[in-house]
């Protein structure tokens, strides 16, 4: 019998792997939890795109009675640099009762939770009801082509018959009006990488020129900073405002919640909701940022051409056909616009037995916090996985206290996680695997 780390000592040991992406440099890493899982008597693969970033894929036999669960997470974080931290971004210190450090939350923590979540079954000397199926995954933070990407296209074996996944994008403790959410992923936006090109008359920069490929750009990012795209209440989104609105007191708050149901009423109802319409917003719209510009070879050129690239997010249901308009109405007829990769389509959630036993799971873990579906603004592995005919749930709860915005260190500085909120949710997760049917 192996002697396992408490859910905060593997965190620590996982944040001390430098796994910034890029490189990423994943291997120490997958082979440190390789060995804690070998060791464990679980079956386990590594396989990759390169040897310096390989995914491990472990299984634990189960009793038969329900189909394997996967528990799928990455060990890749992103960069800190130009940050100030205020203690070591990859020292894995515990002050305070906090886990620091990249990767507290996003999300080597819950990569910990899961692991232990699962060992924990031998630990009690029994099986889960299913095979449980435990991938590490690297390069989600660049999209994952060298991580659930990779396993789905070369190693779709490795999650035959599988059904159910849990993931991350799900489960922080939200306070709104005083009550206490925990938005579970259902759904999530879809990427869609688009540049735009300006073109105009050239010159030397000692002459005035108007209206030039420069002036067409800054015509489109002011327009870009000025306006919402349209409005449209995806079913994801519908489900999660219901929710939210039904959790919410008889107040003026569940009124402009609900108001937010309405395309006539939704902008000027977020507007009204302050943070609450900040977190709310990219749910209601597809999204655009513009975050790469080039253009011009010299300071004295004026150039003829300039290209500006934008991270576009698609509500489900959305293509790049339907969006372009959206986008064109917005910036004009200045650009020429070309899409440069599109995520692939999510399927419409699903509020079926094991989604309802999550909300269960959470309701007893926590009277007095509501469980709501959630849609999420950004991407994660759940879409590679989608293409095998996997359903992931972002189901990694922490009960976070109010007043503190832990989620929004995840890609800052000082990242860090409650020590009591890992130990919550490893506790969750191991009830979803041994409550799991299928």
């Amino acid at each position: 019998m192996i002697t396992l780390p408490s859910v905060a000592e593997l965190t620590q040991e996982l944040i001390r792997f430098d796994t910034t992406n890029p490189p990423g440099n994943e291997a120490g890493c997958v082979a440190h939890l390789q060995r804690l899982l070998r060791d464990a008597g679980l079956q386990t693969v590594v396989a990759g795109a390169s040897d310096s970033r390989p995914n491990l894929v472990a299984r634990l036999t189960g009793r038969g009675e329900a189909p394997p669960l996967l528990l799928q997470g990455h060990v890749d974080v992103v960069t800190t640099a130009g940050q100030a931290w205020t203690r070591p971004p990859f020292a894995g210190e515990v002050v305070d009762g906090h886990v620091w450090g990249r990767g507290a939350i996003d999300m080597k923590g819950g990569v910990a939770m899961m692991v232990l979540a699962t060992l924990r079954f031998l630990g009690d000397g029994g099986a889960p009801p299913g095979d449980v199926v435990i991938a590490v995954l690297a390069d989600e933070e660049a999209g994952g082509l060298e991580g659930a990407g990779w396993l789905a296209a070369n190693r779709p074996d490795l999650f035959t018959g599988i059904r159910h996944a849990l993931g991350e994008g799900g489960g922080f403790a939200w306070y709104v009006g005083g009550r206490r959410f925990y938005p579970l992923m259902v759904a999530e936006k879809r990427g869609c990488q688009t540049r735009a090109v300006f073109r105009g008359p050239g010159g030397h920069g000692s002459r005035p020129l108007r209206g030039g490929a420069m002036a067409r750009l800054g015509r489109a990012l002011v327009a870009l900073d000025s306006h919402r795209m349209p409005v449209h209440i995806s079913t994801a989104t519908r489900l999660m405002l219901e929710g939210l609105r039904d959790g919410l007191p008889e107040a003026p708050l569940r009124e402009q919640v609900g108001r937010l149901l309405d395309p006539a009423q939704t902008d000027s109802a977020l507007d009204q909701l302050g943070e609450v319409g900040w977190m709310l917003d990219p749910l209601l719209h597809n999204n655009v940022n513009a975050t790469m510009v080039r253009g011009g070879i010299k300071i004295n050129v004026i150039p003829s051409e300039i290209e500006l690239d934008l991270d576009c997010r698609l509500l489900p249901g959305e293509t790049a056909e339907s969006f372009l308009p959206e986008l064109r109405g917005v910036i004009g007829e200045d650009a020429e616009l070309s899409v440069m990769r599109q995520s692939p389509p999510m399927p419409e959630p699903e509020l079926g037995p094991f989604f309802e036993t999550l909300r269960q799971i959470l309701r007893e873990a926590d009277p007095d916090g509501t469980p709501i579906p959630y849609l999420v603004s950004g991407g994660t592995d759940a879409r590679h996985f989608a293409q095998l005919g996997i359903r992931t749930y972002g189901f990694l709860p922490h009960n976070f206290p109010e007043g503190v915005a832990y989620e929004r260190a995840m890609h800052d500085a000082d990242e860090r996680v409650p020590v009591s909120a890992l130990e919550f949710g490893t506790d969750a997760v191991h009830q979803a695997i041994l409550r799991y049917r299928g």
